[in-house]
């Protein structure tokens, strides 16, 4: 399956939107870019908030418009959540989320109150009015009503944006969960390359009102030039099993043979499928197994391409043993010194302070 979308919009004197691209409809599917490349206006567009002349938007085989034919929002059965919540502040948290479930025709809905509000764990939010939330569980209550419609598809624009650092850490598992478990595809507008590293399954790169390119996040965190790490730095993102905490309150991540600890998040549980976000330059490298020594996150890894330096720092891409990329920064004079090359066995060193599930 997948969503169509050919359009040419003039919004504004200065800026002029120009789509031909066909989006997946699995996962998570990122629009990145700039502010005010575009990313808000396709959105629109996919929507029906914007009825552009001459545009066709095809859904899975549904046309929702071509030509004089225009399906509105309300019959394209999408799921919208905006930076700002739009919740009805004179109904309860409950009534709210029940707003559009109840006015979804019984034959439509996928998703019920009781696996929504559990997922989301809102549970005991439910009877709270709308002004005794903080601004993250208003969130929530957000994305539980957009479910609750049981929409063919989610579009989420920057809903993390007018959020505190905090609050943000604590809504990311959920989104991660959400994405997961409703089983409904979710196309997000976000200009944070961590939300995307975190959530995303492909990225849809936009600059100046024009798509340059679609990947998977696979390819994007492949090679070193990723617009993803043009603040931060190159990134690498691993997938797991998440674990509960121990006596220390660290929470084991990954099989036992490559095992990661990663210090407790208040927000998120044990989970089969977790993303670890780990930023290259916190990577050190040794050719031999260390022992006594505090940094106790060691994984097994063999070079698989070493990049030309830049400003004084090499990129070193590793595998480890389960196939999964790891990247380490390290210093020309390391590299040299170490006499790194492809096909190395060595050992990749992570601080556990470095690392959040």
């Amino acid at each position: 399956m997948s969503l169509q979308i050919r359009a040419r919009w003039q919004p504004g004197r200065d800026f002029e939107l120009q789509l031909d691209c066909e989006l997946p409809l699995t996962g998570v599917t990122a629009l990145f870019g700039r502010s005010g490349c575009g990313k808000t206006s396709l959105l629109r567009i996919i929507a029906g908030l914007e009825r552009v002349p001459d545009a066709q938007v095809q859904f899975a085989g549904q046309s929702w418009q071509r030509g004089r034919h225009f399906v509105p929002l309300h019959k394209r059965r999408i799921g919208l959540v905006f930076q700002e919540h739009s919740l009805l502040p004179h109904l309860s948290v409950r009534d709210n989320l029940l707003y559009g479930y109840q006015r979804t025709a019984p034959a439509l809905r996928r998703l019920h109150p009781p696996e929504v509000t559990a997922m989301l764990g809102i549970d005991d939010l439910l009877d709270r009015r709308i002004d005794q939330l903080s601004g993250g569980q208003r969130q929530r209550v957000s994305l539980g009503r957009a479910l609750l419609i049981s929409p063919q598809l989610l579009l989420l624009d920057e809903p993390m944006a007018a959020l505190d650092t905090q609050t943000k850490a604590d809504i990311m598992p959920f989104l991660a969960r959400m994405a997961a478990e409703a089983g409904v595809p979710i196309i997000m507008v976000s200009h944070a390359p961590d939300e995307v590293e975190r959530l995303a399954d492909q990225v849809v790169f936009m600059q100046q009102g024009r798509i340059e390119r679609i990947e998977s996040l696979q390819q994007v965190l492949a090679r070193p030039d990723s617009p993803l790490f043009a603040d931060t730095g190159a990134v690498s993102v691993l997938q797991g099993p998440l674990g509960e905490p121990d006596q220390h309150g660290m929470r084991p991540f990954g099989p036992p043979e490559a095992r990661l600890w990663v210090p407790t998040s208040s927000s998120s549980g044990a989970a089969e499928a977790t993303r670890l976000r780990i930023l290259a330059r916190d990577v050190s490298l040794s050719l031999l197994e260390p022992r006594q020594i505090s940094i106790q996150n060691q994984l097994p890894v063999t070079i698989e391409h070493l990049y030309p330096a830049q400003q004084q720092r090499c990129l070193i891409a590793c595998r480890t043993a389960q196939g999964q990329l790891l990247l380490a920064e390290v210093t020309p004079r390391a590299v040299s010194q170490l006499d790194l090359q492809v096909g190395q066995k060595l050992y990749a060193l992570i601080k556990s302070v470095a690392l959040l599930a």
